[in-house]
């Protein structure tokens, strides 16, 4: 699989709320520097799989938006926009953010991730 197919996998699948599913895409030595509307962090493998555990608690179910996604070589830069439902009220879909992010893909896994988000 090249890195474009492999990003596409890993955003069409649930593994953003699914810490057991989001492991098998992770790169034992993956970083995520994160800017967000909130200020700037940076993620290990660890708390990333954590914040996937988190995900799955809050939300019923999430899905993903692909607007854009162009690769080059190992790297895939994606636009797109995370919805979820929540416990609360499963029949209505919210707007969690809207994502920019640009992937390394080093032996067949995400390994560096440069991410924007900003709140709707």
């Amino acid at each position: 699989m090249n890195a474009k197919e492999i990003v596409l996998d890993f955003y069409n699948s649930d593994a953003l709320s699914n810490p057991e599913l989001m492991d098998s895409f992770l790169h034992p030595d993956v970083v995520l520097e994160w800017n967000s509307s909130k200020g700037f962090v940076k993620k290990s493998r660890e708390d990333l799989l954590a914040l996937a555990g988190e995900l799955k608690i809050a939300y019923v179910s999430s899905i993903v938006q692909i607007h854009h996604i162009v690769a080059e070589n190992n790297e895939v830069a994606v636009r797109y926009t995370h919805f979820a439902t929540t416990i609360e009220n499963p029949n209505h879909i919210n707007v969690l953010a809207n994502f920019f992010v640009v992937w390394e893909v080093q032996d067949g896994k995400l390994f560096k991730g440069y991410q924007m988000s900003q709140l709707p």
